[in-house]
């Protein structure tokens, strides 16, 4: 494929006229996909998609469009040529445009990560025998990503990832059930086994009456799942140069030094790791890392190509939005939760969060799913749904009391157009004081 990809781009540029430059993003997949419904298959197949994103530049005037091709060099030259004279008439009538910003020095690279990933039967077996007798709902998608970029400049870019991520709940009962994850590069039966006799050892918690919770501050563990919901919230805008600078970020208090979180809160977009590709879509090469939050204080920013010509920085991200979210982990081990957590309560996941106080970065949603109440380091019993509201200042600043040092790997599972490119890297935390309202 990455040859097709480059012979495209040698047949973008032969179309060129003298004064004209082209930028050109690709983006496939090679997936298998297997739907899950009471641990039984119920829908399997392979997708192929292969597009294109052409941008057809003069001075700073531009056109730009998207469509799929098949692959096949011969089936797709003339769908190429014509979209290139349609870009053409479209951009004699658009004006300049002030932020164009598009990587003018040639780079080219190469970066493949081979996984160990399972034929599409081998997984199904696997899964079928480690939930044996459990009401599993889910979706497994499995294979081969990739993305190039091309320019009339010379760049030639070229990176390709193999992973997995299987995203399931087991239901006991109506809304009982707790919700799950398996993903990575590497697929071992023995860690997928292990976390199904973690969700069968919870479901069974789940089948006690639950408990019902009157509002205040609760001595509680979130795990990764629940940190993941609050900072999908959070990264909406929080890690933005666009955001920070039209004073509209979710944390510009952090950036103000007004507020600031606990000093082990460490945060990296860690582009060396993750699934998304080391180059942007308009040919910059990103850092290896971008430190976003230092010792409880703000570092660095992402900045995209568009804010980065407003502002006059230098690029650093695709989008100014987390891709490869990292946060470092602390002193306390997984299997100490309990005993430190003493008497609170374990959430596993939160849902539908929101801002509640988007100048504050106060957030607001609810517990769902495997969420109970521990007593004497024992869980006693499920609780029933709870709203909570609380700033992201309390939670991991002055309420927090220690992260684990063990960390969980968790891909966005979204599926809608392809099998999204973003991941995040979090420990469980421990919170004196988290608020729950109703």
């Amino acid at each position: 494929m990455r040859d097709y990809f480059y012979h495209l781009a040698d047949e973008i540029e032969a179309q060129l006229k003298p004064d004209e430059d082209f930028t050109c993003h690709l983006l496939g997949e090679d997936s298998d996909f297997v739907r899950f419904n009471r641990n039984r298959v119920r829908q399997a197949g392979h997708v192929r998609q292969i597009e294109i994103n052409l941008d057809l530049i003069e001075g700073a005037r531009h056109a730009a469009t998207q469509f799929n091709v098949t692959g096949e060099m011969g089936c797709d030259l003339a769908l190429l040529k014509d979209q290139i004279q349609v870009l053409r008439s479209q951009r004699a009538h658009l004006p300049d445009d002030p932020y164009l910003l598009y990587a003018t020095e040639p780079h080219s690279s190469e970066n493949r990560r081979e996984g160990q990933l399972p034929e599409a039967g081998d997984a199904v077996r696997d899964i079928v025998t480690a939930a044996d007798g459990l009401n599993l709902v889910g979706i497994l998608a499995s294979g081969l990503q990739y993305q190039g970029f091309a320019s009339s400049l010379g760049s030639r870019n070229w990176f390709g990832i193999e992973s997995f991520n299987f995203d399931w709940s087991c239901y006991l009962d109506t809304d009982k059930a707790v919700k799950s994850g398996y993903a990575g590069f590497v697929w071992k039966p023995s860690e997928l086994y292990a976390r199904i006799e973690h969700a069968r050892a919870q479901l069974a918690m789940l089948s006690k009456p639950p408990e019902t919770l009157s509002p205040g501050h609760y001595r509680a563990y979130l795990a990764p799942a629940a940190l993941h919901e609050i900072f999908e919230t959070v990264g909406n805008g929080g890690f933005s140069l666009k955001q920070r600078r039209t004073m509209q970020s979710p944390l510009l208090k952090l950036a103000q030094q007004e507020r600031l979180l606990a000093p082990s809160i460490n945060i990296t977009e860690n582009h060396a790791q993750g699934l998304a590709p080391p180059f942007t879509p308009s040919g910059f090469i990103k850092p290896p890392q971008v430190d976003l939050i230092r010792h409880g204080q703000c570092a660095d920013i992402l900045a995209g190509a568009r804010s980065a010509r407003e502002y006059g920085v230098s690029v650093n991200a695709a989008s100014e939005g987390p891709e490869s979210l990292d946060m470092a982990g602390g002193e306390l081990t997984i299997t100490d939760v309990l005993k430190r957590l003493d008497d609170g309560l374990y959430i596993n996941n939160l849902w539908y969060c929101n801002f509640s106080n988007r100048a504050d970065c106060r957030l607001t949603g609810t517990t769902r799913y495997a969420c109970f109440q521990v007593k004497r380091s024992e869980i006693k019993a499920p609780i029933t749904v709870m709203r909570f509201d609380d700033s992201l200042y309390r939670m991991l600043g002055d309420c927090l009391t220690s992260l684990t040092r063990e960390r969980e790997l968790r891909f966005d599972a979204e599926t809608y157009h392809r099998r999204s490119i973003r991941s995040v890297h979090l420990p469980g935390a421990l919170i004196d004081g988290f608020n729950l309202t109703l």
